[in-house]
């Protein structure tokens, strides 16, 4: 392990890419977050200097690759947290081509474009750690939000290939899936469906709107999150992947014993399809 990890998380203002960058500083690592814009930049400051600890920022968007290369060759990250994304909810025919590539742009071809990038440096050190942030959403599909799932599944097709492409360099691949947390993204969905009252799923996205809001007072912290990755990130010999939550846990669970036509008969009543 080199003398100083240098770790680049992306989307670190908010939720658990803010927790990440705090909890990573905090285990003595040079911590930098990245960020679209200047006052985003400066929440992240203000966030850390509450929390006395140091935290470097860059502006940087997953979608620019120029953005992303000035970025890692400046910092020569042995560790990448690929965090940045965003909610995508409704039905997959609701969501037109441009929203579609925005997506993956940011959740599928931006992580892999980091990595790509960081690569050389952590083989040149035989050391490196490359966390994608995915979801339980990676291991299994619902109605209404199939698009993002898409983006989670594709997310950790490639990092199992990446994984074992890297493994003799020295650079560890790790998956983190998340069940339910606080973060900003659930109000994200609700405005999405929000600005969908034409769709023929109408009542069905209420629905949703309805079961997501029950769930808030059981939502888990993000630093619960972050407190994971910073585990992963500071192992000799993380897990290739980590359930994070009793509700990811349970969920993964179920997917293996519930036969898929009483999952899918069980879904259409919840959210009348």
């Amino acid at each position: 392990m080199p003398d100083q990890l240098v770790a680049l998380t992306t989307g670190a203002n908010s939720g658990i890419g803010l927790a990440t960058v705090l909890e990573l500083s905090r285990r003595g690592v040079r911590s930098v977050g990245t960020v679209r814009s200047r006052s985003k930049a400066r929440a992240v400051t203000e966030a850390a200097a509450e929390a006395g600890v140091e935290v470097e920022t860059a502006i940087m968007d997953v979608t620019d690759a120029a953005s992303c290369e000035r970025v890692v060759r400046r910092y020569r990250p042995t560790v990448v947290v690929n965090n940045a994304g965003f909610s995508i909810t409704g039905a997959v025919e609701d969501i037109g081509d441009e929203e579609l590539r925005t997506a993956l742009e940011t959740m599928v071809i931006g992580p892999v474009r980091l990595a790509r990038l960081a690569l050389p440096h952590m083989r040149e050190v035989h050391y490196g750690r490359i966390v994608n942030v995915s979801s339980i959403y990676g291991r299994t599909s619902t109605p209404l939000t199939g698009w993002y799932q898409a983006c989670k599944h594709a997310l950790e097709g490639v990092s199992d290939a990446l994984r074992t492409e890297v493994a003799a360099d020295g650079v560890k691949v790790i998956l983190v899936e998340p069940g339910l947390f606080r973060t900003g993204i659930w109000q994200e969905a609700d405005d999405e469906l929000s600005g969908r009252p034409e769709s023929r799923f109408a009542s069905s996205y209420e629905r949703l709107l309805a079961v997501t809001r029950l769930a808030g007072p059981i939502m888990g912290e993000p630093s619960h999150v972050a407190d994971v990755i910073a585990g992963a990130v500071t192992s000799r010999n993380p897990r290739s992947r980590y359930l994070v939550g009793h509700d990811a846990q349970a969920f993964a669970a179920l997917q293996s014993i519930v036969p898929t036509r009483i999952k899918d008969g069980v879904t259409r009543f919840i959210l009348g399809l």
